[in-house]
């Protein structure tokens, strides 16, 4: 078992070394986001198609504005308050492939 400073220098540094892990996000109008990851790689993710649609299932929450803002990052992925999130590796393929991702 770790011990807690053991535990605390461990994960900051398992985190880093993931190139696809998200560094920084930032809400923009129209319920897009701007990411960029470890490895400098920046895009665009486009939620407005999955937050409205009618299947959007536990993304249509982030269909507020007051919510979607409240994005952040957690364990390296774009994460929002009721444990919604979305995968870092998916969306670092589609920015490196398109330049952004579209849901």
């Amino acid at each position: 078992m770790l011990d807690q400073a053991t535990h605390e220098d461990y994960r900051p540094s398992a985190v880093s070394r993931v190139p696809w892990h998200v560094a920084e996000v930032e809400a923009l109008p129209e319920f897009c986001l701007r990411v960029r990851f470890n490895d400098g790689v920046e895009g665009i993710v486009d939620m407005a198609r999955e937050v409205h649609a009618p299947d959007a299932g536990v993304f249509a929450a982030l269909a507020d504005p007051g919510l979607f803002t409240q994005v952040g990052i957690e364990m390296g992925a774009v994460w929002w308050p009721g444990e919604l999130d979305l995968p870092p590796d998916a969306m670092h393929d589609e920015i490196v492939e398109h330049g952004q991702w579209v849901l």
